[in-house]
């Protein structure tokens, strides 16, 4: 079974490569190339401005009869993005650089310009010494003679720092210790300072909670006790407010009945009858007669007791 992706073709014994035709290609052929701006520049038929770095999909072809050192010299086409006007420019290997051929013009940069001019001068001090050895002994003397002022000024300038600073270094050393100590010193103050604040705290959260458990032991239980009868809260000590407030409520609605006066023409005392019958007693009873008093001496809440119970026997 064959291989899916075949990596060895196989070559006949009789196989010739030098019978296999070769592709002519022409020399000024053009590829299509992806790059950049290499440069700002601006097109001289719209005035748009192309920065570097703008992408573009240029033509590449290479420069015949221009050739530097061996290297080949390419050519590149791209349009403008406004007026799709034609722009070419080509490389300079001799600057590392590219050279801008019609189309647009490059912006100016000072940099560039700064380099040039350098080469330029070297360029013709180098001429000038070619054919002239006097011009290359007054150069040399001229270049030394600034070498040494340039030393002269530098051995200026660092005796006028020395002169101006004047370093003890005992007491640098001595103010860097005084700094070290003063600085641990704030530390410690810094760290007794928490300390003290964390003990105050926690002394003060268990004098809260001694203070919150005391007054929850004195405090008196606000639950109210079972009644046995309705009248008993007439008796009782009549000192928290709530109390008070129900005692005048009553009072204003019925009236005082501890004052003997006002409840003397309300209730109506039976006198005492002698002893008869059970039957006889059972039907007295039987239409709602009130029960004899026990005493002259009975207060006026057991009277308005007894005439409650008249009330709801002849209801009955």
């Amino acid at each position: 079974m064959s291989e899916r992706k075949v990596l060895n073709k196989y070559y006949p014994p009789d196989f010739d490569p030098a019978k296999i035709p070769k592709l002519k290609l022409p020399k000024d052929r053009q590829y299509v190339v992806r790059l950049m701006a290499p440069f700002n520049m601006r097109c001289k038929t719209c005035g748009e401005y192309i920065y570097k770095g703008k992408k573009f999909n240029a033509r590449k072809e290479t420069v015949q009869n221009e050739v530097y050192l061996g290297l080949p010299i390419f050519r590149f086409y791209i349009k403008c993005t406004r007026c799709l006007a034609e722009i070419t420019f080509k490389t300079d290997p001799e600057n590392t650089d590219y050279t801008m051929e019609h189309g647009a013009t490059r912006n100016f940069q000072a940099e560039k310009l700064l380099e040039e001019e350098e080469k330029r001068m070297q360029k013709e001090r180098e001429e000038e010494e070619l054919n002239n050895p006097m011009k290359v002994l007054e150069n040399r003397t001229k270049d030394s003679k600034l070498e040494m002022e340039v030393l002269e000024n530098l051995q200026e300038l660092k005796e006028l720092n020395q002169r101006q600073a004047n370093v003890d270094f005992e007491a640098m050393l001595r103010q860097y210790k005084e700094y070290e100590e003063e600085q641990k010193r704030r530390e410690q103050e810094e760290d007794e300072q928490e300390m003290k604040a964390m003990l105050e705290e926690v002394q003060n959260r268990r004098l809260l909670v001694d203070s919150d458990s005391d007054e929850e032991a004195a405090k008196p239980s606000t639950k109210p006790r079972a009644k046995t009868k309705p009248t008993d809260i007439l008796q009782e000590d009549p000192q928290p407010q709530i109390k008070k407030l129900k005692t005048e409520s009553w009072e204003r609605s019925v009236g005082k009945l501890s004052s003997r006066s006002q409840l003397a023409g309300l209730v109506a005392v039976r006198k005492q009858k002698p002893p008869s019958t059970p039957a006889n007693s059972t039907e007295s009873h039987g239409a709602g007669s009130i029960p004899p008093a026990t005493g002259t001496s009975s207060s006026s809440l057991g009277l308005l007791g007894a005439y409650s119970d008249s009330e709801d026997g002849a209801s009955d």
